[in-house]
């Protein structure tokens, strides 16, 4: 196994993390090796094709914009990926909760056992996720041999093609139409950060300021971790009845991160509804079964799973992420609508003119906001 980024975190064993997930992760979809070979090639050249398609209806970017690698991986794939992601993005505050448990108490606890024990934890949680991610754009993913990342802290594209084979049997669609509809969905994200420099920093700085603020015990930390893998045991999340499922975020954050968070929940409602509108925006022309598609993949995400898995995916905050894309895409919807595609791209002109979370849900607003004050 390849070591993630030289020696662990006191805090995280972020070696263990992998190995653990590793072991843990469920086996994918059975192909033969030349089905497999074929799925991965589709995939590239679904990739390649979907710039232009998303160029064009979105009218972002041009031919030269895209310094970051497109990887199509397996389930141990995405979780060594977004390990070294999460390392990298956590680190000033994981840093900081190593100061805090220096003389404290719960030093000794917080010790190489202490990071073992939550290197397994936070394994079997990503062995949960790698199993339904079908794409996913790593914004700030360090580059490592394995796994290439963009020049001047660009990110790099994956496509799990596990998960997207078994996806498109459990809906029964049409496997190359479905391939593309993903594709066509990450490429738009790819788009978003490549066409809109200031976008990466200004995510990270919002994030990093999250995490500044957050001051919360490294045995506080380590228990939500703990409540997330309970839960994959079958354990009841502590506090699940009394919080209505508060996530990780939510549980770890203190008064002063409510606007940022706000801020931020609003910026990926924005990512994710306009990946979703884009998809269905140019779904018609070169994805002959979206209508299907899309309705089955609707009825997937509404049907839900069992108690266990509905429990986790409150904690991690995944409920949140869907109601996202539905917010995020009813946004973008409404403002072409009202006035059309280069009137929604001043979006992407400045922080300044990203929508609010109010805006989000009342986009009119924004329009007024940002159209009569550049207009007048």
């Amino acid at each position: 196994m390849t070591s993630i980024g030289g020696a662990s975190s006191g805090m995280v064993d972020w070696n263990l993390a992998v190995a653990t997930a590793t072991r843990l992760v469920r086996p994918g979809p059975e192909v033969s090796r030349d089905e497999a070979r074929a799925v991965v090639a589709e995939l590239r050249r679904h990739a390649k094709a979907s710039e232009g398609h998303v160029r064009g209806f979105t009218r972002m970017g041009t031919e030269d914009i895209h310094d970051t690698p497109v990887l199509v991986v397996d389930r141990p794939g995405w979780i060594r990926a977004n390990v070294a992601g999460f390392r990298e993005i956590l680190k000033p505050l994981l840093d900081k909760m190593e100061e805090r448990r220096g003389g404290g108490a719960g030093g000794a606890v917080l010790g190489a056992l202490g990071g073992k024990v939550t290197g397994v934890e936070l394994g079997m949680l990503l062995s949960f996720l790698s199993s339904r991610v079908l794409g996913q754009y790593e914004t700030f993913a360090p580059a490592t041999r394995e796994l290439p990342a963009g020049a001047n802290g660009g990110g790099r594209l994956l496509l799990v093609a596990p998960n997207i084979v078994h996806v498109e049997r459990e809906l029964d669609v049409d496997p190359h139409d479905f391939r593309l509809w993903v594709c066509l969905h990450e490429e738009t994200h790819r788009t978003q950060f490549s066409a809109v420099p200031w976008l990466r920093d200004h995510l990270e700085g919002e994030i990093q300021s999250f995490l500044a603020e957050t001051d919360v015990d490294p045995m506080t930390f380590l228990e939500r971790i703990r409540e997330a893998a309970q839960s994959l045991a079958g354990g009841r999340p502590e506090g699940e009845e009394d919080d209505g499922g508060r996530s990780l975020v939510e549980l770890v954050q203190s008064p002063s991160q409510r606007e940022i968070l706000a801020r931020l929940t609003a910026v990926m409602s924005l990512l994710e509804g306009h990946a979703d509108f884009v998809m269905d925006g140019v779904g018609p022309e070169v994805v002959p079964t979206v209508a299907e598609i899309r309705e089955k993949f609707q009825q997937r995400r509404a049907k839900g799973a069992s108690r266990l898995d509905s429990a986790l995916r409150k904690l991690l905050g995944l409920d949140a992420k869907l109601k996202q894309y539905k917010d995020g895409e009813r946004f973008v919807r409404s403002v072409v609508d009202e006035v059309g595609m280069d009137g929604f791209n001043r979006v992407w002109t400045s922080p300044n003119t990203l929508p609010t979370k109010a805006e989000i849900a009342k986009p009119a607003d924004w329009v007024a906001r940002v159209h009569r004050k550049t207009e007048s």
